[in-house]
């Protein structure tokens, strides 16, 4: 609601002089601008004069201001990462936003390891293991592995080596000639370290040394009148030749670098972004963002990398860019405190430098012509459906969906699902899964209610913990429930014990199990089957049930489905009959207090305190 007390042109007087962010408010106090300052009295005044050129984007916005609130930084770097804390957790209406939200694979050498593995990854971790990346093409990575895997026979398996050494048999990866088998001693450390050196020289490029000894192979073979051998040899010259082509050399300097530019049409931005790595053109990708007409293309590059890369695992020594930005100075010295090494950013004026820039505008352009009406039906089937849904349920705005759902068999361990849309897209990442602890036997309702109050008290902790965004710490502006009155009712009921208001709608189905509309403030709410939101209700509803059940599922084929007290740690078969025969039921268990637990003739201290805190963490 308006803040009628605020009065704009007084607290404008009261402004500091020092850096920091600024958080403009709307009429119902929704945050819809975030920005930064290195000093917020002038920043923020100059919003309110009148004689500025302030853009249209700008203009719009201060129309709609009731109120600001800042928070005074102790320098313009601190501001910048406050800045883009805050844009990712509220997204307001008026920041220029990040439309995707793009993971990309490495592949990952266990150097730390005694007999190193290599292993896809889609985090850069500081584990003291060799990464190269990241790539654009998730099946480019599992073909290059896989090939490593035929050149040098490097293992695949989870195995603690050497300590499991002769432990088990050799897998079929040593009975098909893709692994030399280091679990059974088969290869000293020495000669497979070897073969480690020669994959991480394939990896950097190094192709020459096994093209000419597969080339010799395979003529070896041939003239053996081995046949079979020669032309299994030259299909793995094929593909090291097809690994090698992808690899052009497009920079001599062989360092790691971005080259980014933006096209724009209305609302509409896309960012072309060139990866090259050790000089190599390793893959580009677009990424769409959703702007305001007319808004400049220096100013669609900051917000980029703002958002980009404060997300991404790697970022390189440097970033080319079309043209100068406002905030290069500070941007260089954010990303080279995430790098931990110097990062550049540069705008080439002339040679092959700045033929790649534009070669990055050229396609830049031409994604955005050919995707347009593409775009269009993918934002109704997203975005658009979202705004259905949000116009239907009278809320305000609506970014972050979580749907939930129980699973049980038979009254066996129950299980729930979180499963989380944005933007009308589901977010995998964020998806959770949830043991129940506390109940026994068929209560959805009960059930519910656990994985309820589990999924907010862990956001609540891990919110004073990190100051990363993302999973439990993100809450939604709509809960979904997979059912009607008294599974919303749970959900109010654990909300307002909680002290949180966040909407919470029912995702009703007829008797024939398929979806009929949305149960919300104690209606029904009946929903044009041939709309988008119903689409996406429907698409959300099967997911939560999908997640839900594949995770039961996944828990009974590793016999796993069982009395949830074998899942404390330290509590054996005499402790479990114990704790059964002297509470009379589960939930007095949950309940009861260390020093009552330890009355149990074979608790001690350590398994009693197992106990308490299985049900209480």
């Amino acid at each position: 609601m308006e803040n009628i007390d605020f009065d704009i042109e007084e607290e404008l007087k009261k402004l500091p002089g020092r850096p920091g962010v600024y958080i403009m408010h709307d009429e119902k106090d929704h945050i819809i601008y975030v920005g930064k300052a290195i000093s917020l009295k002038n920043r923020v005044r100059q919003y309110f004069q009148s004689s500025r050129n302030k853009g249209v984007k700008i203009e719009q916005m201060v129309t709609h201001i009731r109120r600001f609130e800042y928070i005074v930084t102790d320098s313009e770097l601190e501001a910048l990462v406050l800045e883009c804390n805050l844009i990712k957790e509220h997204r307001p209406k008026y920041n220029t936003m990040l439309m995707d939200d793009k993971t990309y694979p490495f592949i990952k050498v266990t150097a730390n390891e005694a007999f190193p593995r290599v292993l896809i990854s889609r985090k850069m971790l500081k584990d003291k293991a060799k990464y190269f990346g990241p790539f654009t093409s998730g099946q480019a990575v599992r073909d290059t592995i896989d090939l490593i895997h035929k050149l040098y026979h490097i293992r695949s398996c989870n195995r603690n080596l050497p300590k499991d050494m002769g432990k088990e048999r050799p897998c079929l990866n040593y009975h098909i000639h893709q692994c030399n088998a280091p679990c059974q001693g088969y290869i000293s450390e020495e000669d497979y370290g070897r073969a480690v050196t020669e994959v991480l020289r394939f990896l950097n490029g190094h192709y020459d040394t096994i093209l000419k000894e597969l080339e010799k192979k395979m003529n070896v073979a041939s003239e053996a009148l081995e046949f079979e051998k020669a032309i299994e040899y030259r299909e793995l010259l094929n593909s090291v030749k097809k690994v090698a082509q992808k690899q052009k050399i497009t920079d001599s300097s062989g360092e790691d670098r971005d080259i980014l530019a933006v096209a724009t049409e209305e609302e509409d931005a896309v960012v072309q972004v060139f990866f090259i790595r050790g000089g190599r053109l390793i893959g580009r990708d677009h990424f769409y963002l959703r702007i305001t007409t007319g808004e400049k293309e220096a100013e669609i590059l900051d917000s980029f990398i703002k958002q980009y890369y404060a997300g991404t695992p790697f970022i390189p020594g440097e970033l080319m860019l079309p043209e100068e930005l406002e905030d290069t100075r500070v941007l260089e010295e954010w990303l080279s405190a995430k790098r931990g090494a110097k990062v550049v950013i540069r705008v080439p004026k002339k040679g092959t430098k700045e033929k790649l820039v534009e070669l990055a505008a050229d396609n830049a352009k031409l994604v955005l012509s050919k995707d347009k009406e593409r775009l269009k039906r993918e934002e109704g089937r997203t975005i658009g459906a979202v705004k259905e849904i949000a116009k239907i349920l009278e809320i305000e705005e609506i970014r972050r969906m979580e749907a939930y759902d129980i699973s049980n068999t038979n009254g066996f361990e129950s299980v729930g699902s979180m499963v989380v849309y944005e933007s009308g897209k589901p977010k995998r990442n964020d998806y959770r899964k949830f043991k129940i602890k506390g109940i026994q036997g068929a209560d959805d309702y009960g059930s519910m209610k656990e994985v309820l109050t589990r999924r907010f008290q862990h956001g609540f902790k891990e919110r004073e913990e990190s100051k990363e965004l993302g999973g439990f710490t993100a809450f939604p502006d709509l809960i979904l429930m997979d059912g009607g009155k008294g599974q919303v009712n749970v959900a109010l009921e654990v909300l307002e014990k909680l002290h949180l208001q966040i909407p919470v709608c029912g995702m009703v189905k007829d008797d024939h199990h398929r979806t009929r509309g949305l149960y919300y403030n104690n209606m029904e709410i009946a929903i044009e089957k041939s709309s988008e939101a119903f689409r996406l209700i429907t698409r959300i509803q099967d997911e939560a049930h999908r997640f839900a059940i594949e995770y039961h599922r996944q828990l009974r084929g590793k016999g796993q489905v069982h009395s949830i007290l074998d899942d404390i740690p330290g509590i054996g078969p005499a402790r479990r009959k114990e704790l059964m025969k002297h509470f009379q039921s589960l939930e007095e268990i949950k309940n009861a207090e260390v020093e009552e637990l330890l009355k149990l003739p074979s608790m001690n201290e350590k398994s009693a305190k197992s106990v308490y805190n299985f049900f209480h963490e």
